[in-house]
């Protein structure tokens, strides 16, 4: 149950309704979000929850999913289902588009099913769906939403004929209009033209008995007619007939395929009930996009434990204006069910209840909720607000009346599965009678077992809610010093309303505030002061504690700097005691076996002087060859293989095997050109070569690039699909599709990027306005995809 029956207005949920359906890309999605409603079903619930974290997992992970053509096939089902009717071609282009889309969902989950198994679930709309009307369908309708010529063998011989004749009666009025204009029968800078579908020729009226035929029209100064030759009167006709038999056959080629497409228009209704399902799923996970929103554990035991939570509209707003909002962290549960929020007049209660009350609603109508994943939260059958000002002329209702009212249908509607939400509990009439009567209500509800906030100034709710099992004190903090709000909810404590100080600051006078401070009692003032005092402290040692954790953070990361610095060098001191044992076996061995090979020597010549010198000699060369350097060691000198390289030389990549040309060498860095693209190599990766070798890779470039045209030509798509890829994988695609279109002679091309957020259509856009192959780039017919496609006109 909800109260009152405009809850959704009263929290704004209006908006996220509006900001949804800014998401959606399609009628479909918007007629869902406007059928959105409040569920108390958990299955139900969390189904709706889990749908929306899929596709939210689906945009983060960046894989191709269908975001076009989510058309409402309704329209169209309707009026085929009639007998003897028919769709005209565009309206099949259309649903020929959503078959599409459907076919690319279905491929989409049985690929991915198993990550997305309650998206993949929703397929069992389409089980009925027949994929062979898609293949019909396309034999008819070619990509640009027309009827194909080849669509029936008559349709194909009309259109042939209807060709042939056209140029034949072109060939005749340029003939005609050549021999006028040679004779003076035409206005200056004049020329053919249409009129009433025939091709007429433009004649000054003075001259129209001059020229056999029949006048269609004149212009508006009656100076000019435009006459259609006796000549190409018969060809007219003949091409006025094969029109009406083009038409005729057309209608015939419809009217079957709208009689093959007439069965199976149940299982294209489930079809687009999917399609909107898909495009209003996938606006949700966009919308939790924006607002970082994810979906909390869902328990079914009554608790509500949220932290990091953020009211999604108010973020949007501070955002624009370059501001961060601040955080809730709220928990009820347990002894702790109705919480009573006190704290001075704009420090953020309000919107603490709020915020609560519209996450929640958006919980329970499942969407994705700006909290911390870690959060907790269970469903409530009774959701119950009052807000704000209901007093009604016509029912002779009062504020306070109206206040009473509602607080009637809560304590006699309300139960352990109900939340509620109470703003300015208990004001709207005299304080002393207020309070009591709020008091009274409150000690109601607890005992009923309802959950909620509640946000107040009166000081018997706060001992109420501190005294009694199953209310909780909430204060919203505040920087007295700098009469600030910090916007920030503390549980476990009552809050001041900060009066006094705040009269004090603003400079009321020592006597006004003397006689207050009388007025209200000394008790209830030192009771007050008493919660300033604590707010202060609390201030303070939040500011201690910052700085405390502020340090042992700076602490724990030199520990670890240091703890990796330390084993860093103990394990590089170990690896370099080692190289350099097994440098000293090695060093060791050598002598060893030199001075072996010495002594052997000297014994096999028998000790003879000049033998044992040159012996001797060759052991002191030894040992000046392993004697330690003294001098600096050096950077080895680097080597490039093919000689030394100067400016103007000819290199090879020795990495990728580009041949480049050195335009200059800095140090250890070389500046070169590969074809148009200037780069900086390190002269280790250059080998120089020849001039020959520059041509054999220049001939063997050139050989690669070679192709045949025809083969290309018959291969070659005007159409060029970009939908779902990224903005710098379609650099190259476009680049190429344009290039070899150019190349081949094709005039109109097409480019399908879809509409989305536009991305895609910009960057294609701006690459085509710098081309200078293209003539012309435009929006496709609103019919046949929109701002979804660009036409390209090239030069």
């Amino acid at each position: 149950m909800l109260y009152p029956s405009n809850l959704d207005q009263k929290i704004n949920f209006v908006k996220i309704k509006d900001l949804l359906k800014a998401e959606c890309s399609s009628s479909l999605g918007q007629d869902f979000v406007e059928k959105v409603a409040f569920s108390s079903d958990f299955n139900l619930v969390q189904r709706l929850l889990d749908q929306t974290e899929e596709f939210r997992k689906i945009l983060i992970s960046g894989e191709i999913f269908p975001s076009s053509n989510f058309t409402n096939l309704n329209p169209y089902l309707e009026k085929a289902k009639i007998p003897g009717a028919f769709l005209d071609q565009d309206e099949f282009y259309e649903v020929k588009l959503a078959l599409q889309t459907l076919r690319s969902c279905v491929v989409f989950f049985q690929k991915h099913g198993e990550s997305y198994p309650t998206l993949g679930a929703l397929l069992g709309l389409l089980m009925d769906l027949d994929m062979g009307l898609l293949k019909a369908i396309d034999l008819i309708i070619d990509e640009k939403g027309k009827i194909r010529s080849n669509a029936s063998k008559e349709l194909q011989l009309i259109r042939t004929q209807l060709l042939y004749e056209e140029g034949r009666l072109r060939k005749v009025m340029e003939r005609i209009f050549k021999d006028a204009r040679a004779k003076g029968l035409t206005p200056e800078d004049s020329a053919m033209t249409i009129r009433g579908g025939r091709m007429v020729i433009p004649i000054a009226a003075e001259n129209k008995r001059k020229l056999r035929g029949f006048i269609h029209d004149e212009s508006a100064t009656g100076q000019t007619v435009f006459m259609e030759p006796e000549e190409a009167l018969d060809i007219n006709n003949e091409i006025r007939d094969l029109e009406y038999m083009e038409r005729r056959e057309i209608i015939k080629i419809l009217t079957k395929l709208t009689d093959q497409l007439r069965p199976g228009i149940p299982a294209l209704r489930k079809a687009t009930n999917f399609l909107g399902l898909m495009d209003f799923i996938r606006a949700k996970a966009k919308f939790a996009q924006k607002t970082d929103s994810c979906k909390p554990e869902l328990v079914k035991e009554r608790t509500l434990s949220w932290t990091r939570a953020r009211h999604p509209i108010l973020e949007m707003a501070l955002n624009s204006q370059g501001k961060k909002i601040i955080p809730l962290d709220i928990k009820l549960g347990g002894h702790e069910r109705l919480l009573v929020i006190s704290g001075p007049n704009a420090g953020g209660k309000s919107v603490t209840l709020k915020t609560v009350a519209l996450l929640q609603y958006m919980l329970q109508c499942g969407l994705l909720i700006p909290v911390h994943p870690d959060s907790k939260s269970s469903l409530f059958d009774n959701l119950f607000i009052d807000i704000g000002d209901e007093q009604s002329l016509e029912n002779d209702l009062s504020t306070y009346s109206s206040h009473l009212m509602s607080m009637k249908h809560f304590t006699q509607f309300a139960n352990k599965k109900t939340i509620l939400f109470i703003d300015e509990f208990g004001t709207g009439t005299e304080p002393q009678f207020g309070g009591a009567i709020a008091e009274s209500i409150l000690l109601s509800l607890n005992k009923l077992g309802a959950f909620g906030v509640l946000t107040t100034h009166y000081g018997n709710l706060k001992q109420i809610a501190n005294k009694n099992q199953g209310m909780v004190n909430g204060a919203m903090r505040y920087d007295v010093d700098r009469l600030e709000p910090l916007y920030q909810l503390e549980i476990g404590k009552p809050g001041s309303s900060f009066a006094l100080e705040i009269a004090s600051k603003i400079g009321l006078s020592k006597d006004i505030l003397a006689y207050a401070k009388a007025q209200i009692g000394e008790e209830r003032v030192r009771y007050d002061r008493l919660l300033t005092q604590l707010e202060n402290e609390k201030n303070q040692y939040s500011v201690l504690v910052s700085e405390v954790k502020e340090k042992d953070r700076l602490l724990q990361a030199r520990l670890k700097e240091y703890n990796q610095l330390k084993e860093t060098i103990e394990l590089t001191q170990k690896r370099l005691i080692q190289e350099a044992k097994l440098e000293a076996k090695s060093l060791l061995d050598q002598t060893n076996k030199k001075i072996e090979a010495t002594i052997r020597e000297i014994r096999e010549k028998k000790a003879e002087k000049d033998v044992t010198k040159q012996v001797r000699q060759k052991l002191e060369d030894f040992k000046q060859e392993v004697k330690p350097e003294k001098t600096v060691i050096k950077d080895p000198e680097i080597r490039v293989i093919g000689g030394a390289i100067e400016s103007g030389d000819w290199v090879r990549l020795r990495d990728n095997g580009a041949v480049a040309q050195v335009v200059a060498i800095k140090n250890k860095d070389v500046e070169v050109t590969i074809g148009d693209l200037k780069s900086n190599v390190k002269l280790s990766r250059l080998e120089k070569i020849s001039k020959t070798e520059v041509k054999k890779e220049f001939k063997a470039t050139e050989r690669r690039s070679n192709y045949n045209t025809n083969e290309k030509m018959m291969d070659f798509s005007p159409n060029l699909d970009i939908r779902g890829k990224r903005g710098e994988e379609i650099l190259g695609l476009i680049q190429t599709f344009i290039d070899e279109g150019y190349m081949l002679g094709v005039k109109d091309l097409r480019i399908v990027h879809g509409k989305g957020d536009g991305i895609l259509r910009d960057i294609s856009r701006n690459l085509l306005r710098h081309m200078p192959q293209v003539g012309r780039a435009e929006d496709e017919h609103a019919d046949r995809g929109g701002a979804g496609v660009t036409l390209v006109t090239l030069k």
